[in-house]
Order: C-alpha cells, then sequence, then structure tokens
C-alpha cells in the first residue's frame, strides 16, 4: 500500500455556516479548528491547507459554562515593564469586538506556524447574524444538535 498524499488539484474546499448562539465557546472552537485543518476528511494530508472555508455568524451570543463569563480572565502583555493587562470574559462580550473570543479559542487550538495561518485566513466570524457570503452558499451546520453539551441551557 502506497500512502496517500493530497494534492491542491485532489482537495474540494466547502463553505460552511455555523450559528453560535448558546454554543460553549471551547466545544465550539475544537469544530472549527478541526473543519479548518481538515482533519475529519479521509483524505487529510499534514502539509496541505484541506480544510473547509467556515462562516461563522452571532458570535457576540456565545456561551460559557458554569461561572466562566464572569470569573475569566484574558491577559495580554503591553511589551513594556509592569504591562501586563487583563479583561474579563463578560467586558469582551459586551464590547465592541465580541467575535474575538472566539477567534482566539480556535487560534490557540490550532498548531503554531506558517500552514495554520493560512488556514485561519479561511475562518470568517461575525458578531450580528449578517454575512457577505451568500453568493458562496455555504451549507448550514449545526454543531448543538451533535451533542447535547455543546449548547447551553439556562
Amino acid at each position: 500500500m502506497k500512502t496517500f498524499s493530497a494534492k491542491p488539484s485532489d482537495i474540494d474546499k466547502k463553505w460552511l455556516l455555523i450559528d453560535a448562539s448558546d454554543l460553549v465557546v471551547g466545544r465550539l472552537a475544537v469544530f472549527i479548528a478541526q473543519r479548518l485543518r481538515g482533519k475529519h476528511k479521509p483524505s487529510f494530508t499534514p502539509h496541505m491547507d484541506c480544510g473547509d472555508n467556515i462562516v461563522v455568524i452571532n458570535a457576540e451570543k456565545v456561551a460559557f459554562t458554569g461561572n466562566k463569563r464572569d470569573d475569566k480572565e484574558y491577559f495580554w502583555h503591553t511589551g513594556h515593564p509592569g504591562g501586563i493587562k487583563s479583561r474579563k470574559a463578560h467586558q469582551i462580550l459586551d464590547g465592541k469586538f465580541p467575535e474575538r473570543i472566539l477567534e482566539k479559542a480556535v487560534t490557540r487550538m490550532m498548531p503554531g506556524g506558517p500552514l495554520s495561518r493560512q488556514q485561519l485566513k479561511n475562518l470568517r466570524i461575525y458578531a450580528g447574524s449578517e454575512h457577505p457570503h451568500e453568493a458562496q452558499n455555504p451549507e448550514i451546520t449545526d454543531v448543538g444538535a451533535l451533542n447535547p453539551k455543546n449548547i447551553r441551557r439556562a
């Protein structure tokens, strides 16, 4: 048997549309990261971009389990001495760019390197329900129906 290695002509990229309303952030990020890399396909090749294009809408309505919305802190450093900064998850979700929560969760689940940065360009996240990718006819994917734990119920 020979090991299959996909060539650019063999790769078939699909467009997926995911509604992130009431979906748990970590579980949704795992699903998106696998689809971006193409690990769900039998023709997965580690050195090729064989993942799908993903459009996520309603990113401002994602959910956290437990008290994470109020307790979870995101840290960054300005580069100056004593420049550690932090912001709580609810401040980011209620702020100007709520899609960054999901964007950073997916980015941190991807391996580092040039290929991952190229694959992350296939991810488009929108805070509201409008998106400019209707011409691509994205296939609607219901992540909440895959596992009952994917949806946060109040």
